[in-house]
């Protein structure tokens, strides 16, 4: 599939900003405001200013958002959630190349919020996905213990682990050991199994002399 290039980097940023909510096993990734700067630090995430309480709670609601596209059964639930998104944005197109990047587009309006920032260039990265009818390519992790977001990218759509070196390969080697086991544990079952048959055909020659 392919993908413009600040199209991807946009759904890598609405990917990692889903992951940051808590689950059982990790705590809330925005906790406070000093995790909110270090994610924009991290994901280069340009024209921001000083950054609020109401900058973390923005960006929160926006998470929640973007989570249930993730979640959404059909394309048309999808962009029904992304329309929303994109409408309370307030998008605005326009070209830019700053900081040495070529000609690209940013869909939030100049001076926008942090939260209406991501909801406006996040919002139209999964259009572009629900546009191409790949909408099944947001994905959650299988794993049993991991419910992370991805965007499915591979050719044939895959892919089920949010990482394949370590959900994917924890799984496969827990498959193989429990197939090792299995086998391990075979002969022994049968050996027993025809110990109580013999057991049985013996006390029956007893009660028939």
């Amino acid at each position: 599939m392919q993908i413009p290039h600040d199209t991807r980097r946009a759904l890598d940023v609405v990917v990692a900003l889903v992951n940051t909510a808590a689950e059982a096993d990790h705590p809330d990734g925005l906790a406070d405001l000093g995790s909110l700067r270090a994610f924009v630090r991290e994901y280069d995430i340009s024209d921001v200013g000083e950054l609020g309480a109401r900058d973390l709670a923005g960006v929160r609601t926006v998470r929640g958002k973007f989570a249930q596209v993730f979640a959404a059964p059909t394309a048309r639930a999808a962009a029904s959630l992304i329309n929303e998104l994109v409408a309370t944005a307030g998008t605005t197109p326009q070209l830019t190349d700053h900081d040495g990047y070529d000609w690209h587009v940013h869909y939030f309006a100049p001076g926008a919020s942090l939260g209406d920032h991501l909801a406006a260039d996040g919002g139209m990265a999964l259009a572009f996905i629900v546009v191409a009818g790949e909408q099944e390519r947001l994905r959650r992790c299988e794993a049993p213990d991991c419910r992370r977001a991805f965007v499915d990218l591979s050719r044939n759509r895959s892919r089920r682990y949010c990482d394949s070196r370590t959900c994917g390969n924890r799984l496969h080697v827990a498959a193989y050991r429990a197939r090792r086991k299995e086998a391990d544990a075979g002969p022994a079952d049968h050996s027993e199994q025809e110990q109580v048959v013999h057991a049985g055909q013996q006390q029956q020659g007893a009660d028939h002399p």
